[in-house]
């Protein structure tokens, strides 16, 4: 495994030493073949991708420079960015993993090496591997992948299903897809009675009906692969009633079960005789580590959720833990040996889809350029122009993130505003024009509408509290992932390792402390509740207008200690 890494990372490396734009890297080196060039493992393949957050097309995506871990956690992967990262993995500073792994000189490298992701380009990725590996893989996705895009949000993830069936996935789970509503997940992925329009399974072991806890949708499949019968086991976001508004999924509940999955483990190996266990889960990699520790029999977990993309698999105990990052930025690759009912050997890599490394597959291409064109013109006006670099990514609040709070601050003449520390959302560089569809990017939800209220200085301490307790509490299974709620108009000190109602302190409005007996004007979007603002891609594009040009530095909000 160790070999077949360093050969990859000294190809990329070498692209880097010599300064190759992603053109010149694909004429010098033959780039498509040589990213796969290793030799393959076994008799069984798993191709798996999960958060594309319908990234039809390349993207920019800066990965965090704010990732903390509490307790045991702290410094070890995936609680690892930057050098520290590089270090870990044995990554050269500047090469096309380093730009893909971290955030480090990224507006440098993304004018070196290009935009990454694109299901054309992840497509030619998957028809190679499957050449190469005739009936001997399965690919696998881990859900997010039809929210995050206006053309999803408008079709209802029509664009993306059918994307997905075009790659060819087998086995599907879900997070996002729920927000477009239980019918609708029917409609396109069917349940425990019947098939949707989706070509290959849906499966979540850990959704059922209040009340009556029958599983609404198939828990595992068999499959066989290279001679091997592999088990899959679906594990849907565990948080979806509580993290969404629950209107969604009425009458549903969600939940880890890992009590469930051991039992589905023991039927899958004695009764289905399966020689491998494979969970695909939509976790958070916190979570999948520690269920690894509590369930026995789990060959491979390919998890999703926290946009971790790791160079290497976790291993707990027999338990093979895989993350494969976001935005369709990677494509994860596992081989297996199997043989006598389990996993005796594997060589894993994390592939980078270097797009201008990597030829597009036309057919895929074709669909994509079929289900854009009714929208290009709406969708490519030009709001304003970045100076800055714009991101969202890490634990607190980003560029990006900063325009949106600038924008309901102005538009509520409000004290404070709150953004949600989702983990989407895309990357603009310096000199980039700032369309219509980049401000869906970091917008496109269901339940985008704003809201304005006053807040007494208590309570919103205490919804910070409740953030940063999701975000930071020791025991994994109580967090929902995600990060810190974004902040516009306040700075604050926080310390993660303390107990819960004492991590927020010395809470500034407009530079004076925080009175838990005032009330302050507050604004924000995405409520669990009713919200009868403006939805809130029309306040963020209103406000871009107006700017014309963007300069927006990191502001010193948040302390940590």
């Amino acid at each position: 495994m160790d070999v077949t890494r360093r050969d990859l990372l000294k190809l990329l490396g070498v692209a880097a030493t010599a300064g190759l734009g992603p053109r010149a890297l694909a004429e010098a080196a033959d780039a498509p073949e040589r990213l796969l060039d290793f030799e393959p493992l076994g008799n069984v393949t798993l191709l798996h991708l999960t958060d594309t957050h319908a990234t039809l097309r390349p993207v920019y995506s800066r990965e965090p420079d704010t990732l903390l871990g509490v307790g045991a956690e702290r410094g070890k992967p995936p609680y690892l960015t930057g050098e520290a990262f590089l270090a870990a993995y044995g990554i050269p500073r500047g090469s096309p993993a380093a730009y893909a792994l971290t955030y480090l000189d990224f507006p440098a490298l993304a004018a070196r090496y290009g935009r990454l992701g694109g299901y054309a380009h992840l497509a030619t990725l998957v028809k190679r591997v499957r050449a190469e590996r005739p009936g001997k893989t399965l690919l696998l996705d881990g859900g997010d992948a039809l929210q995050g895009s206006a053309t999803a949000l408008w079709s209802r993830g029509e664009d993306m299903l059918r994307a997905t069936n075009e790659l060819g996935v087998e086995v599907f789970t879900a997070h996002w897809e729920f927000m477009h509503g239980l019918e609708r997940v029917r409609e396109l992925f069917g349940d425990r009675d019947g098939g949707g329009r989706f070509t290959g399974e849906f499966l979540a072991q850990n959704v059922s009906e209040v009340g009556w806890g029958e599983r609404v949708f198939k828990a595992a499949t068999v499959r066989e692969v290279g001679g091997v019968r592999i088990g899959v086991i679906g594990q849907a976001f565990p948080y979806t009633p509580v993290a969404h508004p629950r209107r969604f999924v009425p009458d549903l509940t969600f939940g880890i079960r890992d009590d469930q999955i051991q039992a589905l483990v023991r039927e899958l190996r004695d009764d289905k005789k399966v020689d491998c266990v494979v969970l695909l889960s939509h976790n958070g990699i916190a979570v999948d580590l520690k269920l690894a520790s509590r369930v026995t029999g789990l060959d491979v977990i390919l998890g999703g959720h926290t946009h971790d993309g790791l160079p290497e698999p976790i291993e707990v105990g027999r338990t093979l833990v895989v993350s494969s990052g976001s935005h369709g930025k990677f494509l994860s690759r596992l081989d297996l040996e199997v043989s006598g009912g389990r996993v005796v050997g594997h060589r894993y890599r994390l592939l980078p889809v270097l797009s201008g490394a990597i030829a597009e597959d036309a057919a895929m291409a074709a669909l994509v350029t079929e289900v854009r064109a009714p929208h290009e013109a709406k969708l490519g006006e030009t709001l304003a122009v970045s100076e800055s670099l714009l991101y969202r990514r890490g634990n607190f609040n980003g560029t990006f993130d900063e325009v949106i709070l600038d924008a309901l601050l102005k538009r509520a003449d409000a004290q404070v505003a709150f953004s949600p520390g989702f983990r989407w959302g895309l990357t603009m560089v310096p000199g980039q024009a700032i369309t219509l569809e980049d401000v869906y990017t970091h917008t496109a939800l269901t339940y985008a509408g704003t809201w304005t209220r006053e807040m007494t200085g208590r309570e919103i301490l205490t919804l910070m509290e409740d953030v940063a307790d999701n975000l930071f509490h020791p025991d994994p299974y109580y967090r929902q992932g995600g990060d810190m709620v974004r902040v516009g108009g306040l700075a604050y000190t926080i310390e993660p390792a303390a107990a819960i109602g004492r991590r927020i302190r010395d809470v500034r409005v407009g530079g004076r402390t925080l009175q838990p007996a005032r009330r302050y004007r507050a604004t924000g979007w995405a409520s669990l509740g009713e919200a009868d603002g403006p939805p809130v891609w029309d306040v963020v594009a209103d406000h871009l207008r107006s700017l014309k040009r963007v300069r927006m530095a990191p502001r010193p909000r948040v302390r940590v200690r």
